[in-house]
């Protein structure tokens, strides 16, 4: 079974980062996303970024410029790097991984990922 596990949450002030990571294991995908989302209750959970294997990133909007996702392909590891915290990036974050579609795209849809780990909550004040 594929595996998951999010770390690096917790509390801090505006204007301060944090370092998420995900470590993933369980699956034999050649060619694959790993998505990063965050929810807060009771909203639609959001896409933020996502990395192929390679370690190809992207982002939405509103992150560009702050959050950095990379890779760590020997480790099977990826990280969120969330810099210049603000009150409205609190929520709690997840990593989603899928096998990559035939386009060859990795998308920041939450429907288009099936496999998900249990999240991490971030909360800036």
């Amino acid at each position: 079974d594929v595996q998951l596990v999010e770390s690096g949450g917790g509390s801090v002030q505006a204007g301060g980062s944090l370092k998420l990571t995900c470590t993933t294991s369980g699956y034999t995908y050649r060619t694959f996303c790993v998505g990063w989302f965050r929810q807060i209750p009771d909203k639609d959970r959001e896409g933020v970024a996502a990395l192929d294997e390679d370690g190809s990133p992207s982002y939405t909007n509103s992150v560009k410029g702050r959050f950095t996702a990379s890779r760590d392909m020997a480790k099977a590891t990826q990280y969120l790097r969330l810099n210049n915290l603000q009150p409205e990036d609190s929520a709690m974050y997840y990593c989603a991984l899928e096998p990559k579609r035939r386009d060859g795209n990795c998308y920041l849809y939450d429907r288009m990922y099936n496999n998900w780990g249990q999240g991490t909550q971030v909360t800036v004040s």
